[in-house]
């Protein structure tokens, strides 16, 4: 089964494989401060691109009409929304292409 690695995982592991004087604190400060712009990115509808690992932006998802699991004779109308899209960027698909399948 696969780890789940925390955004305090991801501060050590930065911490301790880099050689520099920044503390914990300030790789963290760097991390969150990366993902509050990519959120504050997407949130103005612009595409954020992490060469080589991938690409995040923001797609219209037409509304639809759904059906109720527990009551399949019934239409159920799915609105219009947002979603945001992630396009997984070469390197990153060959190192998950190398995970063996569970």
């Amino acid at each position: 089964m696969a780890n789940t690695i925390t955004k305090r995982e991801l501060v050590n592991k930065i911490c301790a494989e880099t050689r520099s004087n920044l503390t914990q604190n300030d790789v963290l400060e760097v991390i969150q401060k990366t993902v509050d712009l990519i959120i504050e990115s997407l949130g103005k509808g612009d595409r954020v691109v992490l060469r080589n690992f991938g690409t995040f932006s923001v797609k219209e998802v037409k509304a639809k009409i759904g059906r109720n699991p527990k009551d399949p004779g019934k239409d159920v109308p799915i609105p219009a929304r947002s979603v945001v899209k992630f396009k997984v960027g070469k390197t990153l698909k060959e190192a998950a292409a190398k995970v063996e399948a569970e």
